[in-house]
């Protein structure tokens, strides 16, 4: 019999990457979603016919069980998150809800319905925030938002439930991973909009916050299929993923202006309105464990990412009808 994955967040960035993964491995897929009036299939709609989408809410403990005695899965993946940092600060309390409380009712679920089944919680970098790089999985956590607060409540109660309960449930602790399927307020796609509204005439300005903000920017599509592997060891542990590979946006922005041979620096101005209270100025993985012991590696490198991705702005924004590109 085909296993059976269940996963939260399904029609985010990562939730739809890692549906097409499973798929492709003969799986059964099982997308939990939010009931809400703006929920949008759009990233899974190529999938959805092959793909079960079921009701739940991190918030809701019952609607978390109903699920899975439904499903009755072998493997779960929880993506699901308030996952945007600046808007923590502005709804703190509902990400401390969904990305920290929420992880502990997918356990409670898992514990009292499918004990057996193994369980991926989307851990991140930001939880990292100050501490000095490269971050490995002994650097100690030192968040600098309340989304990453957050997640290290989901990290560590992962791991209680690990060593309570004897589950195998683990975290990846994933540096930032983008696509062509990010949403518009990250700022690796705001930046690949922004390059292909210009190029195309739709716009002549790109406002952005720090410039000087260091990071380790992967591909979505590679990331994901660390967090399968991580599911198929025979023992639970928790890695950092990322390319281990550091550009701060400044590089970005020059890479993806330089792509449709634009000068970044006549589009292009800080506006301080953008700059976080408190800001996380350098991450980068050391991602050695992963390598050694998952054998995973990336296989898109920075700069075939960011062309990816302004060529994906272009061709959308070229599709759309007159007068519809500059929204």
């Amino acid at each position: 019999m085909a296993k059976r994955a269940l996963v939260t967040g399904i029609t985010g960035q990562d939730g739809s990457y890692l549906a097409e993964f499973l798929l492709a491995k003969g799986y059964e897929v099982f997308g939990l979603v939010r009931r809400s009036s703006t929920v949008s299939l759009e990233r899974i709609e190529h999938i959805e016919d092959q793909i079960t989408i079921l009701s739940g809410d991190l918030l809701d403990l019952n609607s978390l069980l109903t699920a899975f005695e439904q499903v009755q899965p072998d493997e779960v993946y929880n993506l699901a998150a308030q996952s945007f940092v600046p808007t923590s600060w502005t709804q703190p309390v509902l990400t401390g809800e969904a990305t920290g409380l929420g992880v502990m009712r997918v356990l409670e679920a898992l514990r009292h319905v499918s004990p057996k089944a193994r369980f991926y919680q989307a851990s991140s970098s930001e939880m990292f925030g100050k501490a000095k790089g490269p971050q490995s999985e002994t650097t100690p956590f030192y968040p600098r938002s309340p989304y990453g607060v957050a997640k290290v409540y989901g990290h560590w109660i992962t791991v209680n439930y690990r060593e309570s309960y004897g589950l195998f449930a683990v975290s990846g602790i994933l540096f930032n991973h983008e696509s062509p399927r990010r949403g518009l307020e990250f700022v690796t796609r705001k930046v690949s909009h922004a390059v292909a509204r210009i190029k195309l005439g739709l716009a002549d300005e790109l406002r952005l916050g720090n410039l000087d903000a260091r990071r380790d920017w992967g591909f979505a599509g590679d990331y994901v299929r660390a967090m399968w592997l991580m599911l198929q060891q025979d023992e639970p542990r928790d890695y950092v993923v990322g390319t281990g590979v550091q550009h701060n946006v400044r590089d970005l922005v020059e890479l993806a202006f330089g792509h449709v041979g634009l000068d970044w620096r006549s589009y292009v101005s800080q506006d301080d309105r953008l700059l976080r209270p408190a800001d996380v100025e350098d991450l980068v993985a050391d991602p050695s464990k992963a390598r050694s012991e998952l054998g995973w590696e990336p296989e898109v490198d920075f700069e075939a990412l960011m062309r990816m991705m302004v060529e994906a702005d272009l061709g959308r924004l070229r599709a759309e009808p007159e007068g519809q590109g500059s929204s």
